[in-house]
């Protein structure tokens, strides 16, 4: 069977509820699913409600955005406990930025000609934490931009009119953190990285297997055949795991279907066993 580990829910990104995308995950045959919302953990215990009533086992999970100069650096955080701990603790402080980024680009956006209210941003967030999907879709209801899409590549996206920048945990840091509460790292879509060579990537890999991380996101709906086996193989060479998932957003990632990602994406839930909890 398939899994699924690496999805988002209006907790903070995603357009389904937690309930929505546990029942969508039973539905569709998947035998687990890990909600990762962005820097939050706001959904898990709808999640593991809903979970609950299905034969469907939920991965309390989390994604960070880290501090990373040449790109996007994720790291995908699974099997995180219940309770206070020392990431938690910091996912506090990293949402209260998050919150001021988001009405900072509001503020810039209204300065450029772009109206928008804040007010029907958080509406469009659903009580969920706010991000730059939900300011995007607010600019397309109003004919500002034909799309999602259209407005990072025009607005929102990094080095845009209206982008800003926020406080991110180092790599290191939040490794370190996240083995401190018995959690699983896993280093999210690689591609993103800005990595041009693979000597570069490699010292990369060495760096972060030595902090602590311990998977490597190889199955990725962006990815090819090929591509996926070579991550596998990148994987293995640095005793990593090879996991993977859909990044599913819903309406908000037109065409990523959750569990399938493009259609052909098929993480085995053989991945979950090496993935156990330290």
């Amino acid at each position: 069977m398939a899994v699924d580990l690496h999805t988002h829910s209006t907790a903070s990104d995603g357009s389904d509820t937690p309930t929505q995308l546990v029942g969508r995950a039973a539905e569709i045959g998947l035998s687990a699913v890990a909600l990762t919302d962005h820097d939050t953990l706001e959904g898990i215990e709808e999640a593991a409600t809903a979970a609950a009533l299905t034969s469907i086992r939920l991965i309390p999970g989390v994604e960070l955005s880290l501090e990373w100069s040449q790109g996007g650096m994720h790291l995908v955080v699974l099997f995180l406990g219940p309770g206070r701990g020392p990431l938690r603790d910091r996912l506090a402080e990293l949402q209260t930025g998050r919150d001021e980024r988001n009405q900072r680009m509001v503020e810039l956006l209204n300065s450029l000609g772009v109206s928008i209210e804040y007010e029907e941003v958080l509406t469009e967030a659903g009580g969920g934490s706010v991000g730059r999907p939900h300011i995007a879709a607010v600019m397309a209801r109003h004919g500002h931009v034909d799309d999602i899409a259209a407005a990072f590549d025009l607005w929102l996206g990094k080095g845009k009119p209206a982008y800003v920048g926020r406080r991110r945990l180092l790599p290191e840091e939040a490794i370190g953190l996240a083995r401190m509460e018995g959690a699983v790292p896993i280093l999210a879509h690689p591609h993103t990285m800005g990595i041009d060579t693979a000597e570069e990537m490699a010292t990369t890999l060495r760096r972060l297997r030595a902090a602590g991380l311990v998977g490597l996101e190889c199955h990725y709906p962006l990815y090819s055949p090929g591509e996926r086996l070579e991550y596998v193989e990148l994987a293995r060479r640095f005793d990593l795991v090879p996991s993977g998932g859909s990044d599913y957003h819903g309406r908000y990632k037109i065409g990523i279907d959750l569990g399938f990602g493009k259609g052909d994406l098929m993480v085995p839930d053989s991945v979950l066993e090496e993935l156990r909890p330290l």
